[in-house]
């Protein structure tokens, strides 16, 4: 089975690290479970190209919380993808409107057609040239905006396809895959206390138009867009819901 909820033998791990709440939490799960970590991510001509800045703060601040601060955190590698986002006519790399249907689709407009396939790719062969068998991102097809590259079914597609590529047995990994958005935030607080919390609350980034004027409890957003209307109502679900202990 090539998507792999579970810790095999290899120590090594490959985190797609966006930057964002979701690969945050999966960096977090990585550097507990691996005595290894690297991350890699993709400046594809995003709008929100904030979150590239956001990413190095997340690396450098979650290395200093007690529960990760004997975990190997290695290199971080980024992908520059800027003609991939050139000829996407999305509103992620086009500045149109975002809207949650689109009328052709049926699909966000947000939604930047074979961006796992390529980012899962790229991962794939750099993982390969340096000896990493397990892959980890942060997918999910509970809580999502209805983009097909993010079901399991997908995915197992995708690494059935990259191994038989590689002539390997790479390991996806994908700890959100069943989660909603109240549930991640729960599991942050399960991986690294209300510190991790914090920390991704204050400097992972997810919103969609790239605004980092107004701190909500949630972080920082337009509080409009699809990511943000997510990601607070996740929060509202993980506040009304969990009793909190640091």
């Amino acid at each position: 089975m090539v998507i792999n909820q579970h810790i095999n033998t290899d120590n090594h791990a490959l985190v797609l690290f966006s930057g964002g709440q979701d690969s945050a939490i999966c960096l977090a799960w990585a550097l507990k479970n691996f005595a290894h970590v690297q991350t890699i991510g993709f400046d594809y001509g995003q709008r929100h190209h904030i979150e590239i800045q956001c990413r190095q703060k997340v690396r450098e601040e979650i290395v200093a919380l007690p529960p990760f601060q004997n975990s190997s955190l290695g290199t971080d590698t980024l992908i520059e993808l800027s003609s991939f986002g050139a000829m996407s006519d999305t509103a992620l790399t086009q500045p149109y409107a975002i809207t949650d249907t689109e009328q052709k689709t049926g699909l966000p407009n947000t939604f930047v057609p074979a961006r796992n396939m390529l980012f899962l790719t790229y991962a794939g062969s750099y993982a390969y040239q340096n000896k990493t068998k397990n892959l980890i991102a942060g997918m999910c097809e509970t809580d999502f905006s209805g983009y097909p590259d993010c079901r399991l079914a997908t995915l197992t597609a995708i690494m059935h396809g990259l191994n038989l590529a590689l002539d390997d047995e790479l390991h996806l990994h994908t700890p959100l895959m069943h989660l909603n958005k109240a549930n991640s935030w729960v599991f942050a607080h399960t991986l690294g206390g209300s510190a991790l919390v914090d920390l991704i609350c204050e400097h992972s980034h997810t919103c969609y138009e790239g605004t980092r004027d107004h701190r909500y409890e949630w972080g920082y957003g337009c509080a409009q867009c699809p990511a943000c209307v997510l990601r607070a109502k996740g929060w509202d679900g993980y506040q009304n819901n969990t009793p909190h202990k640091s």
